[in-house]
Formats: structure tokens, sequence, C-alpha cells
């Protein structure tokens, strides 16, 4: 099991102080989670793609090209790379050129976004968002694999004897995610091709997500790639630690209250109970994340968002260390013991 956390980028005030980091602050906080981790002993730092404000990070690849350079272990990941809307010759030529100054510690998640406006920045239509995610991917996973590739479409120029540099790291590709928040077509492509499927799992009911990962396990197995229990599969989630559950629901109930996601949601304590955001006590998050096994089965990569609504830098870097001392050991030991005992399906 491997244990991360994430960010989708967002740029808020503190509901504190008021203060809103600049740009330049905020893509710096946002490393300096990523090299925390690392030093942390995590697992996965991944990062969204945002092409609007507030949100910062609309070059994930050289986010993470910066973050290489200064971790050592840490998995480097998007989350998400927008494969509707991005060209899949420059995904290509981006991510083996981060493999390369990254070696082994980098994948990519592919996703298509919910940002409609931005389909006609890139000169796209959101109408065809399905035929473009499956059209786009199917040219990235030959680009990868091919060299002298001939290459029709319908969505962009053909490519004629066209070769892809710099060439996948020892010729193996990233390892590659599809991310979903409710499109089963999704699940259906990540298990066509054998990769790896990614629940958002954040601001929904579980039972929800869990829909999408019975479909991609179904559709796995029917594909050859493995048995149900084998199919690869990831799931997202937020969470806010501290010692004590009552502190904790006391300092968060602000950025709670800050974030335009959660805004007539309800309060942090329906929403807590409906969704996977977890806040209190690192037993409090221990217990909620293992019960995410009834409805996702055995999974294998877990990742956490820990700095949205405003949470300054200070405060972020608490919860990595909290995650990595109190929570991602314990959880890795527990999911460790349950893949020995055979996998566990979903109950639905």
């Amino acid at each position: 099991m491997q244990i991360g956390i994430f960010s989708v980028g967002e740029n808020y005030s503190d509901p504190f102080s008021g203060k809103r980091p600049t740009e330049s602050e905020r893509i710096h906080a946002i490393a300096a989670a990523a090299i925390h981790a690392d030093e942390a002993g995590l697992d996965v730092f991944a990062i969204g793609e945002h092409h609007n404000p507030p949100y910062v990070p609309s070059a994930p690849s050289t986010l993470l090209a910066f973050i290489a350079a200064r971790t050592k272990s840490i998995i480097l990941s998007t989350a998400t790379t927008l494969i509707t809307t991005n060209d899949p010759v420059k995904i290509a030529e981006e991510f083996a050129t981060l493999q390369h100054l990254a070696g082994d510690r980098v994948d990519l998640m592919l996703g298509r976004g919910n940002t409609p406006a931005v389909y006609p920045w890139f000169g796209k239509d959101i109408r065809q968002a399905d035929e473009l995610g499956i059209e786009n991917y199917a040219l990235l996973w030959r680009l990868w694999r091919e060299e002298s590739l001939n290459w029709r479409g319908v969505f962009r120029t053909g490519l004629d004897k066209f070769t892809s540099v710099p060439r996948p790291l020892h010729g193996k590709p990233p390892f590659v995610w599809h991310g979903a928040v409710r499109n089963l077509e999704v699940a259906e492509l990540a298990a066509s091709y054998g990769d790896g499927f990614f629940a958002n799992n954040l601001f929904g009911p579980m039972e929800h997500f869990s829909r999408l990962v019975d479909r991609y396990r179904e559709q796995f197995a029917a594909h050859g790639h493995g048995s149900r229990e084998e199919a690869i599969v990831g799931v997202g989630g937020q969470i806010f630690v501290k010692s004590r559950s009552q502190d904790a629901i006391r300092d968060y109930r602000p950025y709670f209250a800050n974030s335009r996601v959660y805004q007539g949601a309800g309060t942090l304590e329906e929403v807590t109970n409906r969704t996977a955001l977890t806040v209190g006590s690192p037993q409090e998050i221990i217990d909620k994340t293992l019960s995410f096994r009834k409805h996702f089965g055995n999974y294998r990569r877990q990742l956490f968002n820990i700095d949205m609504g405003g949470l300054p830098l200070k405060t972020v870097l608490e919860q990595i260390d909290i995650i990595g001392a109190k929570i991602a050991p314990v959880l890795r030991k527990e999911f460790t013991v349950e893949s020995a005992n055979g996998g566990q399906e979903s109950s639905r």
C-alpha cells in the first residue's frame, strides 16, 4: 500500500489572517510540502492541473521536475493530467523527460477535468470529451511504445514516421492511472489497457465511487489482465488531523467554511458523515480510512488532500509529520495483512 498526499493547488486567503499568498508563495509552498513528504517517508506526492484562478499549477510537469531535484524517494505523480485538452505528443515528451530526471519515481494520472471552460481555451469541444479522451490516450500509449509512428485520428494532425523524444527511461513508459469523479467510461478505458484506476473519493458519498471501482474491477478481469482482486485501484480522500479530535474539529472548522467546494454542502459534521472527509485524531483517520475497504476492496494507493481552504504551509507540514509518524505505518501494516489474507471485495 502506498500512502501519500496530493494538492489541487488552489490559492485561497487564510481565514484567520485574511492574507492570500502570492502565486509564487503558493507554488513554493506546494513544493515545500512535497519535499517534506519525502523527508517524512511518504510514498507519493501528486499535483493537479488547472488553468484558471484561484489555482496555480498549470504546468505540473515543471513543478514536479523542481521537486524531483530536491527529493530522494517519493513517487511524483499528477492528479490530474488533462488527457482531453493536452496534446498527447507533449504529454509523452514531458513525462519521459521527467523520468530521465527523477528515475523510476514518475507516474501520472489522466483525467478529463471538472472545468468546462478549459476546453475552448485549448481549442476543444467539451461535447467531444469522451471521444477526445479515448483517441488521445490511444495515441499517447503508442507514442511511448513505438518509434517511427504513423498515426491518423480525428482530433489532431496525422503523424508520419514520428518518434517522440526522449524515449521512456529504460524503454519503460511511466505507469498510468485514470482518475474519475463520475464517468464510467474512464473506468472502462483504464481496465481495457490494464492501467490503474483512481477513484477521486472527494465531495461525494463513497457508495458513488464504489460503483466506479466495481465497474473497473469487472472490466479489468474481463479484458484478461488478472482477477478482480488484482485490479490496480487507488483512492483519494481529505483529512485534517490533530493529536486530539476536539482540537482538530475546532481548528479545521474555519478552513472548511472557507473552502468553495463545501459551500452549501452542509455542516462539517454532515459532510464528514457522508463523504471521505475525515477530521480528528490519528486513530480516527486510521479507522475511517480502513473502512474504505468496505467500498473499494483491498486497494493499492491512498492519497490525502491536506491543503485546501487556505491552510498555511506551517499547518500543512504539521499534517505531513503526523501522517508520516502515526498514520502511514499503521495503514501500510493493515493493508499488508489484508492482502496476505486474500484481499477483500467491495460489499456493494
